[in-house]
């Protein structure tokens, strides 16, 4: 239960004087329906503003504050605007332009009389030009600031307004005791929190208050993992020590890397303890990863127990089933598949068969942890891709059986240091920094979109020497239109030039065995070409597929372009990525592109995305509905991470954890960036 210090805090919106319904209404639109997040809702920067007695040259693209007297007008017809022409001081004509509400504008500077405007002056042709001025009465003019803090605003509330709002909410914000080490505080010279969030508000510029605050958020974060961590390893779980007969019995290919064999056998040390294991595995695509898990996998049927695969699509899903299916069907291990798909009779088969033990690996999208799926020995859980999935559903699976189960994640999205402490600091970490032997490096390339026709000229050379290749489309706005929509208008042109029964489609809209059927032809080689959105992003493998097509690369980030690279080079042929650049390049898009170009090292290129993204896209928490950071940055979470993390263990392992004097502050400070799931830990023992 939140502390009662707080509650003033957390009351809604509406208990804030002058909000009303409508306003709150207007709020919720950014995500503010609590005093706490209007408090929290911190200034993106500042206005300053020039008070003269007369326009100048020197004022150009300054914001300035006049008095003027508008003299004449002359109506817009049509779209064209209002312009009111005005004299100042020294009398200069200074044009007033208006693209909207013109009675407004008329009403506000009556001709023959003097008022005080305020805006940027441009120059326009041979004219000065304000454009939507602020217009006040002489009388009114003293209250105008000349240095203004500007906040992220929405339709309907001005930057006055959302000011007088945010400093509504910060007033309800209390003093509280300290929850930062003391020799780190002084070292840092930072205020006490109230005092640095009253700070901020006042001064964005002054960097020392709002780099607190961020430390306060990300410390918040730290402390939650720790703890969550903490209530793991107190629990108890059946060691699943194996026998080796499934794995020595388990016939591949290839040879492990050595990777492979350290990593299989840091989790095989974890699975033998009582304490659960809670182990992410990062590795670059290709590096073997699905091969590492089916190991622990079989390490848990030796010891009689059972083993869930969650996989974030239904694609990925069926493609790991038909895989297990392959590799593990002669060692007599029972592998069974349940996604949104399965109804009825064949629904229910798989629940009894999880219910009675007859089934030792289930395989599936997140309807493998739903209420009614119910486990008669669940031993592990591996989750694939686990930037799809945040803590709270990480939790919910270890919920499935009576002991938490061994918890090993994985993802082929490298993730920087500071991300991994950030959200995944209750786990231990392997890396597989090895690729297998045999696997030829992507040659990337960049082209410009208006050599299309080569483009597509070179995929058809590509077909006729029996070559596959993906073709993605690019992401495209929600006010134009949809990704499918992308897909199939390239599907139908790719169609026209190679034939219908050469292109396949595939898009997020598609029913699951639409795809399936269209994936089945592409991975048999019916199908020349694929032509898909970022649905084939994660783990799709067809190794004679050897070149791919990024569409509109640049509104990609560097991850998901790493990731849809990786789906070619699975073989043993040559594999080409081409991506398609648009005309207008920004800064960063350039860079980007330059980067895939340069390297095909994803621990290196995940650095670069965090540099040139925020961690919530990188990590997918976006899609996950994990909640990110709403006070700290990137370059806040790189910087002060480790301080924090650092900062929380002396916290739990010498203060005397959330019962001591620091602690209880800590309390405090879990309930105000609401990470008191972790409290809630405390209390369920």
């Amino acid at each position: 239960m939140r502390p009662e210090i707080l509650n003033p805090l957390f009351a809604e919106v509406e208990a804030l004087p002058g909000v009303g319904p409508a306003v709150a209404k207007q709020l919720a639109r950014l995500g503010l329906t609590r005093a706490v997040d209007l408090a929290l809702h911190l200034p993106t920067g500042t206005i300053e503003r020039v008070e003269a007695k007369a326009a100048s040259g020197a004022l150009l693209g300054r914001i300035v504050i006049l008095s003027v007297k508008p003299f004449d007008l002359r109506a817009g017809s049509g779209r064209a605007p209002l312009r009111i022409f005005a004299a100042d001081s020294d009398s200069n004509t200074i044009t007033l332009t208006f693209f909207n509400n013109p009675g407004w504008a008329k009403k506000q500077l009556p001709l023959g009389e003097t008022r005080v405007v305020v805006g940027r002056l441009d120059q326009w042709g041979d004219e000065w030009q304000i454009v939507h001025p602020e217009v006040l009465k002489l009388d009114e003019a003293s209250g105008i600031a000349i240095r203004e803090p500007v906040y992220g605003l929405t339709e309907g509330i001005s930057n006055k307004r959302m000011r007088e709002l945010a400093l509504a909410g910060m007033e309800r914000a209390p003093e509280l005791a300290e929850w930062v080490e003391p020799s780190l505080l002084a070292q840092q010279h930072w205020p006490a929190w109230r005092a640095a969030l009253a700070e901020t508000h006042s001064d964005p510029e002054t960097r020392s208050p709002r780099k607190r605050l961020a430390y306060d958020e990300i410390f918040a974060n730290q402390l939650a993992l720790l703890l969550l961590r903490q209530h793991s390893r107190k629990r108890r779980t059946i060691p699943l020590e194996g026998t080796g007969r499934l794995n020595d019995a388990l016939r591949l290919p290839y040879q492990m890397t050595g990777a492979q064999a350290r990593v299989s056998e840091e989790i095989r040390g974890d699975m033998a303890q009582s304490a659960p294991m809670l182990r992410l595995l990062q590795g670059d695509v290709g590096s073997g990863k699905t091969l590492v898990a089916v190991r622990a996998m079989l390490t848990a049927v030796e010891s009689g127990a059972q083993a869930a695969f969650l996989a974030p699509t239904e694609i990925l899903s069926r493609q790991h089933y038909a895989t297990l299916l392959g590799q593990l069907g002669s060692l007599g291990v029972r592998v069974a598949i349940l996604t949104g798909r399965e109804k009825g009779r064949a629904r229910e088969a798989v629940l009894m068969g999880l219910a009675s033990g007859e089934v030792d690996i289930l395989v599936g999208t997140h309807a493998i942890f739903q209420e009614k799926v119910a486990y008669q020995n669940l031993g592990l859980a591996v989750i694939d891709e686990q930037h799809r999935f945040g803590v709270s559903q990480r939790l919910l699976l270890s919920s499935k059986a009576d002991r938490p189960p061994h918890l090993l994640v994985m993802t082929a999205t490298p993730i920087p240091r500071t991300l991994t402490l950030t959200h995944f600091g209750e786990m231990d970490v392997s890396r597989l920094d090895e690729m297998p032997p045999g696997r030829t490096p992507v040659e990337t390339r960049v082209i410009s979109e208006e050599k299309l026709p080569d483009v597509i000229a070179a995929l058809g050379r590509h077909i006729d020497g029996g070559g596959q290749a993906y073709w993605v489309c690019p992401l495209v706005e929600e006010t134009e239109k949809s990704d499918a929509t992308a897909a199939e208008e390239r599907a139908a042109v790719l169609r026209l030039r190679f034939g219908v029964d050469k292109v396949g489609l595939v898009h997020g809209r598609m029913k699951g065995p639409a795809k399936d059927v269209v994936m089945a032809s592409f991975a048999s080689g019916e199908l020349a070409v694929l032509v898909a959105t970022t649905v084939i992003e994660v783990g799709v493998d067809v190794p004679n597929s050897t070149l791919m097509v990024v569409e509109g690369a640049e509104r990609f980030g560097l991850a998901q372009l790493h990731q849809l690279r990786g789906r070619v080079g699975r073989g043993e042929g040559k594999s080409i990525c081409l991506l398609l650049r648009g005309q207008q390049l920004s800064e960063t898009g350039r860079a980007r592109l330059a980067l895939m170009r340069e390297t095909n090292d994803g621990f290196r290129i995940a650095e670069e995305d965090l540099k040139l993204r925020g961690p919530g896209e990188i990590l997918g928490l976006k899609q996950s509905g994990e909640e990110g950071f709403r006070v700290a940055t990137p370059e806040d979470v790189a910087e002060l991470a480790p301080m924090a993390h650092d900062d929380a263990r002396l916290l739990l392992d010498r203060d005397g954890g959330l019962d001591g004097v620091r602690g209880q502050a800590a309390r405090l400070c879990l309930y105000l960036f609401e990470r008191d799931s972790a409290v809630g830990l405390l209390r369920s023992g």
